[in-house]
């Protein structure tokens, strides 16, 4: 992996707004839905904010399995990460990743109960660009 990769997917990540995140159903089937980015640590780790009731929450609980897939249609370029969920409450989590206007959806601030959050790990990754697809690993990304 060269370094310009590295930055393209660098790049891609951080102009991200919305990211489709993928879950597995009761039935083994891949449920789909595009989310608002909130935040990363790293390309490895994405945190996005939803409803603690909510259908995909279930999904995570039951199944941790997960991918997040990146995209620039203009460029055809995406970056497929796959890894896990896990849904944070606490309150802790949840204040760290709160930000003005969410009282819109979450009338009780931080501590609504319908509100949680996503934290996403990776353990692989594919970019896919030129025609060509790259698979890598964190620490493959980080010693290239």
């Amino acid at each position: 992996m060269t370094e310009q990769m590295k930055n393209e997917i660098r790049t891609l990540v951080e102009s991200a707004r919305i990211a489709q995140v993928s879950s597995i159903d009761a039935d083994g089937y891949p449920n789909n839905k595009a989310m608002l980015t909130l935040h990363h640590d790293d390309l490895f780790t994405h945190y996005f904010s939803t409803n603690y009731f909510s259908r995909r929450v279930r999904q995570f609980q039951a199944n941790p399995r997960a991918s997040v897939y990146f995209c620039d249609e203009g460029q055809f370029k995406g970056l497929l990460l796959v890894g896990q969920v896990e849904v944070l409450a606490d309150h802790e989590s949840k204040a760290k990743f709160w930000r003005p206007g969410f009282e819109i959806y979450y009338p009780d601030g931080i501590d609504t109960e319908n509100y949680c959050i996503y934290k996403f790990t990776a353990h692989r990754a594919n970019y896919y660009h030129n025609l060509q697809n790259t698979d890598f690993t964190l620490e493959e990304y980080e010693n290239a």
